[in-house]
């Protein structure tokens, strides 16, 4: 299994859109580098969801449901794809960017060192600590 990080602004397709929906089709990219991270998604990977500029962080977790397929907004174009999503989870608490540039682990991150990708891979580690960051603690500090 693989894990990746999709990027959207909260006012254009956010978590609650996702999740009305319940279902998604990753479409719209146009970076091939991004785009050959589509390719590589296999259903079953998991892949968290960003919101970008507008309080950026990590607010939930979603699955590939559908491997990469021709995209359908530009279908004269062979080099675009995209791929299906659906959620599986919203973070009990967002992980901002700021938690992610605080935490040493996260330090080589692709987010951190790519800034402007769209689609990235997440490392299985990062990926973790991600997941235990967004639950909510009940300690008292």
């Amino acid at each position: 299994m693989n894990y990746w990080l999709v990027k959207s602004e909260p006012d254009t397709y956010g978590w609650h859109h996702f999740l009305e929906q319940g279902r998604a089709i990753w479409d719209g990219v146009r970076n091939y580098q991004a785009r050959n991270n589509l390719k590589a998604m296999q259903t079953g990977d998991q892949v968290l969801f960003y919101h970008s500029v507008t309080n950026p962080a990590v607010v939930g977790l979603a699955r590939v449901i559908r491997e990469s397929y021709q995209d359908p907004t530009v279908p004269a174009d062979p080099r675009w794809v995209v791929v299906e999503l659906e959620p599986v989870m919203a973070f009990e608490q967002p992980v901002s960017l700021s938690q992610i540039k605080a935490e040493p682990m996260l330090a080589n991150m692709a987010l951190i060192r790519q800034s402007r990708l769209s689609v990235m891979p997440v490392k299985p580690d990062e990926f973790e600590l991600l997941l235990k960051m967004g639950q909510k603690s009940s300690e008292v500090f």
